[in-house]
């Protein structure tokens, strides 16, 4: 065989291998930060969940999810391990990220232009009460427009 042949699939083996080393390199660095948690340190689940580690057996992990509440998961449910700055941030509010100077407000109050809420004109969006006449005036006209229908001079098309 030449080599024109042979390139084929001498690219297809080196992309497999690149492939194969990459995801190898990230389940070893996901496991040795499953293997450097220890017992008091902030985690959050792959099910996006923030616990406190409490106790590291071989296979499995207790977490306390709440003060008094503990949890069983396995290891390989640990997605993050965080630090406590990190995780009292997230968890309790406390300590606001340094050198972040944008601040996104909870609620969408500060993004209206203008003065206070208190300026802005109210609309009244009850049902109006309406004329005596109005309905007969509607009612004749929509008798009109079915006998006008009836009578094949109806707006057909």
């Amino acid at each position: 065989m030449s080599l024109v042949t042979l390139l084929p699939f001498i690219v297809l083996i080196g992309a497999m291998f690149l492939m194969t080393r990459s995801a190898k390199k990230k389940q070893q660095a996901a496991a040795q930060m499953r293997d450097d948690m220890q017992p008091g340190t902030g985690v959050r689940t792959i099910g996006g969940m923030y616990a406190t580690v409490k106790e590291i057996q071989e296979d499995t992990v207790l977490l306390e999810v709440a003060p008094g509440v503990h949890a069983v998961y396995a290891k390989n449910s640990i997605g993050a391990v965080l630090d406590d700055a990190e995780y009292n941030r997230i968890v309790h509010g406390d300590d606001e990220l340094e050198g972040d100077d944008t601040v996104v407000p909870d609620d969408a109050s500060s993004l209206t232009t203008g003065g206070s809420p208190d300026d802005v004109a109210k609309i009244d969006l009850g049902k109006k009460a309406e004329d005596d006449d109005a309905p007969k005036e509607t009612e004749a006209k929509s008798a009109e427009a079915k006998d006008a229908k009836a009578d094949g001079e109806g707006d057909a098309k």
